[in-house]
């Protein structure tokens, strides 16, 4: 499941030390004051980064990278809708 495979990246990427619990939920966010992952804006930098280089999918701007960053669910949406994996 794409999914897991993003949360699994993002985790070791920006090195979250907080125990990742199995059901994670897909649409909790992923960064901001609400994430359970305790992500910041520069966190998302590198995300954004990640997806172009493993994925070859570049979001342009500030205000797509929210809306796609708001949750595992939407990323892996975007990631699909590009072509980046089924």
């Amino acid at each position: 499941m794409l999914e897991k495979e993003l949360l699994t990246t993002i985790v070791e990427l920006c090195n979250v030390q907080e125990d990742i619990p199995d059901d994670f939920p897909l649409d909790a966010p992923i960064v901001g004051p609400d994430s359970l992952l305790g992500l910041d804006s520069l966190d998302a930098v590198e995300i954004v980064v990640m997806v172009q280089d493993v994925y070859g999918i570049r979001i342009d701007t500030q205000d797509q990278a929210r809306d796609i960053l708001a949750t595992l669910k939407s990323l892996a949406d975007y990631i699909r809708e590009k072509g980046g994996r089924s």
